[in-house]
């Protein structure tokens, strides 16, 4: 229960780390409406009653919500969360500046909902790049040096000087890019081709299952492939390599998460490792104690995490918007009132049921329930 006695140690960062990330998505749901014309009504910044809240020129209303934990912008007309016109709301006026989004065509439309998840995409790459430019990028050659006798790597021919050219068809440029895709592919198998003396060799190897336990105690399930490499070296890119790389990073720790999603799913792969509000809190902290290069790592890894969850195609998220508007183009026009209704509420009980594992995973993680039994014994 450590974690409860210096919990305000835990929630500033948190607090710090949350807002950064919800003021970059809901401004670029602002920036492309304003762009597109379309006139919005509210940026808020938390939720719950306002503690404070400024109109700008255009008549948009900026608030900060008691409840830091979230935030969300409203269009000219929106009398809920399907952006469904208020039927009390008269046309829009010039000194509102602008239209509904509603009445808007369904390219501006997609534009508007899809600029959010966007937006967190490229803070990740902006944050990763200035960290590879001034810290440095972690790299060494995707090189084998000695292959561990009695693991996957051994059962299926891995020798010592091996260089591993791909992975599923994934090229592979860094032993830390094949590091993470083998750490998220326990018991999955892969097919791998290296080259040795001049030659190219696929190897079909199945990674074995460990637990890890971090510096922090938590348990992780990963694979294990059973091969060591030399040293890790940090290398500090120019600015426009250190983009590069960094795009490179968010691509593969989204189709790491997609595939752990995917796994999820089909149940090959239990959701012990999902974390909600506290675990984040958790992290957050932890990520602070480490430094500042461990919280702007972090900070790219959640603010990707934030972007691929709201492309979700569940009705309340950004990703649900996009499902309607696909059904729209296949349709010809809009889904009715009520289907949309039933939709966000369908989607509103997923979401719910998906926090509620991820805090339940949370509590367990951080022992509150023998810390409670403690109590009764």
């Amino acid at each position: 229960m450590e974690f409860l006695n210096g919990i305000w140690t835990y929630l500033a960062p948190f607090l710090f780390v949350l807002t950064v990330l919800v003021f970059v998505h809901e401004m670029g749901h602002y920036l492309v409406a304003r762009w597109c014309g379309v006139a919005v009504q509210t940026f808020s910044i938390g939720f719950g009653r306002e503690i404070c809240h400024w109109r700008d020129s255009r008549g948009t209303r900026w608030r900060i919500g008691w409840l830091p934990l979230g935030g969300y912008v409203t269009f000219l007309g929106d009398s809920d969360a399907a952006s469904v016109r208020n039927a009390r709301e008269s046309e829009p006026s010039a000194e509102r500046g602008g239209r509904y989004l509603e009445d808007e065509p369904l390219r501006v439309r997609t534009a508007v909902v899809s600029a959010g998840p966007i937006a967190n995409f490229l803070l990740a790459v902006v944050l990763l790049a200035g960290l590879f430019a001034v810290v440095g990028q972690p790299f060494t050659p995707p090189v084998i040096h000695e292959v561990i006798s009695d693991t996957a790597a051994a059962e299926a021919g891995f020798r010592a000087g091996d260089r591993v050219v791909e992975i599923d068809g994934r090229d592979i440029e860094r032993f830390e890019e094949m590091q993470q895709l083998v750490l998220a592919s326990p018991g999955r198998p892969l097919v791998v081709l290296v080259a040795r003396d001049g030659r190219r060799l696929k190897l079909n190897v199945t990674p074995g299952v460990r637990t890890l336990t971090d510096r922090f105690g938590n348990a992780h399930e990963v694979g294990f492939l059973g091969v060591q490499r030399s040293g890790v070296d940090f290398i500090r890119h120019d600015p426009l390599s250190a983009v590069w790389y960094a795009a490179r990073q968010t691509y593969t720790f989204t189709v790491m998460t997609l595939r752990y999603v995917g796994q999820m799913i089909v149940g090959s792969r239990p959701p012990d490792d999902l974390r909600g509000p506290i675990g984040i809190v958790q992290m957050s902290g932890q990520a602070a104690q480490i430094g500042v290069a461990s919280v702007v790592q972090f900070m790219a890894v959640l603010s990707i995490s934030l972007g691929l969850i709201n492309l979700f195609p569940i009705p309340v998220l950004d990703g649900g918007h996009l499902l309607f508007y696909a059904l729209e183009a296949l349709r010809g026009k809009p889904l009715g009132a009520r289907a949309r209704e039933y939709g966000f509420r369908v989607g509103l009980a997923l979401v719910v049921a998906l926090m509620m594992v991820a805090t339940w995973n949370d509590l367990v993680q951080l022992e509150v329930f023998e810390y409670m039994a403690g109590f009764f014994s």
